[in-house]
C-alpha cells in the first residue's frame, strides 16, 4: 500500500461501487489511463455486460454487508451509488449511509484513497443565493441530511484520503427521455419557472472524478457546470429540441426538488484545484448533443 492519500507508482487498481451512468465512465477513464478496473454490481445481467467491457466484476449490494466480502484492495474506490427507485423498499439513508458505512467496513484498510459522489442537495439555501464548498449545508429534504451524514463518515473514516464530490443535477444521453414524453404531451411542470437549475453534463462530472482520484490533496469539490439556468428558461430551450409546445408551470403543484429559488452553484474551486476544463460550460452547449444521441448511455 501506499502512503495515506498517495496511489501507488506501479499499475493504478481502481474500484467503482456503482457501476453505472456516471460510475461506468469513470471506470472507462480509468482503462483508458491503462488502470485495472473492478465494478461491484446487484445484477448477475449487469455484470456478464460490465465482465465484456473488460472490468473485473463482484456481484453484491452494498446494504448486505455479508454480500461484499470479495471486494478486492484498491488504490482508488468510487462510490457512486444510488438509491434504485424500482426497489422502492430501501431509504436513501439505507443506501447513502447504511450502505456506504457497510464498504467502508470491509475496505477502509485496504484503500489509498475513497471519492464520495454526494450532491449539492447538502445545501438548503433557497433564496437564490450562491453557494461554493464553504456555504452552510443545512437542507431540509432528508435526502440532503443523509448525504450530509455520509460526507461526515468518510471523512472521518478517511481523513486525507477522502475525496468528496457534491454533484449539480446530472443530464446527458438517456437521461432526457421521461422529459421527452412530458413536454410533448403538453402536461403542466410543477414548481416555479423562475427557480434556479444546476446542470452538469455527465462526461463533464466523470472528468472530475477521475481529476479528484489523482488529486494530491484531500478535498470537497462541487461539481456544476459555469452557468446555473432558470427553469423555465431550461425547459422551454429543451421543449424546442423536441420540438415540443412551450412549457407550462403551476408553482403550486408537487414535481419540482426545488425549493424556493434554489441555489446558484460556483464551480472555481474545481477548476482550480482539480484543473478540469468543462466540454459544456452551459446547457446550451450540452443539451443539442444529448438530445441528438437519443437513449445510448
Amino acid at each position: 500500500m501506499a502512503a495515506a492519500g498517495e496511489v501507488s507508482q506501479g499499475r493504478c487498481r481502481g474500484l467503482v461501487i456503482g457501476c453505472g451512468y456516471l460510475g461506468h465512465r469513470v471506470a472507462r477513464s480509468w482503462q483508458g489511463c491503462g488502470w485495472d478496473v473492478a465494478a461491484l454490481t446487484r445484477s448477475v445481467e449487469r455484470a456478464a455486460d460490465l465482465e465484456r467491457s473488460g472490468l473485473a466484476v463482484c456481484v453484491g449490494d452494498v446494504t448486505d454487508l455479508d454480500s461484499l466480502a470479495t471486494l478486492p484492495s484498491a488504490d482508488v474506490v468510487l462510490f457512486a451509488v444510488g438509491r434504485d427507485r424500482e426497489r422502492t423498499s430501501q431509504t436513501v439513508r439505507e443506501v447513502s449511509l447504511d450502505g456506504l458505512q457497510n464498504v467502508i467496513d470491509v475496505l477502509e484498510d485496504r484503500v489509498d484513497r475513497f471519492v464520495f459522489v454526494s450532491s449539492t442537495g447538502v445545501y438548503g439555501q433557497a433564496d437564490g443565493q450562491w453557494v461554493d464548498e464553504d456555504s452552510a449545508t443545512e437542507p431540509s429534504r432528508e435526502n440532503g441530511r443523509v448525504l450530509v451524514e455520509s460526507e461526515s463518515v468518510v471523512r472521518s473514516r478517511f481523513g486525507d484520503r477522502a475525496r468528496v464530490m457534491r454533484l449539480a443535477g446530472l443530464y446527458g444521453p438517456g437521461r432526457l427521455i421521461s422529459r421527452r414524453e412530458t413536454l410533448l404531451a403538453g402536461a403542466v411542470l410543477g414548481g416555479r419557472p423562475d427557480a434556479w437549475l444546476n446542470l452538469t453534463h455527465v462526461d463533464d462530472a466523470a472528468r472530475a472524478v477521475v481529476a479528484a482520484s489523482s488529486a494530491d490533496q484531500e478535498g470537497t469539490w462541487l461539481i456544476c457546470d459555469d452557468n446555473p439556468v432558470r427553469r423555465g428558461e431550461y425547459f422551454g430551450r429543451l421543449a424546442e429540441l423536441f420540438g415540443a409546445p412551450p412549457p407550462t408551470f403551476d408553482a403550486q403543484r408537487g414535481g419540482s426538488r426545488i425549493d424556493g429559488l434554489g441555489k446558484r452553484c460556483r464551480n472555481l474551486k474545481m477548476k482550480e484545484q482539480l484543473g478540469v476544463s468543462l466540454r459544456y460550460p452551459s446547457f446550451e452547449d450540452g443539451l443539442p448533443s444529448a438530445v441528438g444521441e437519443g437513449s445510448g448511455s
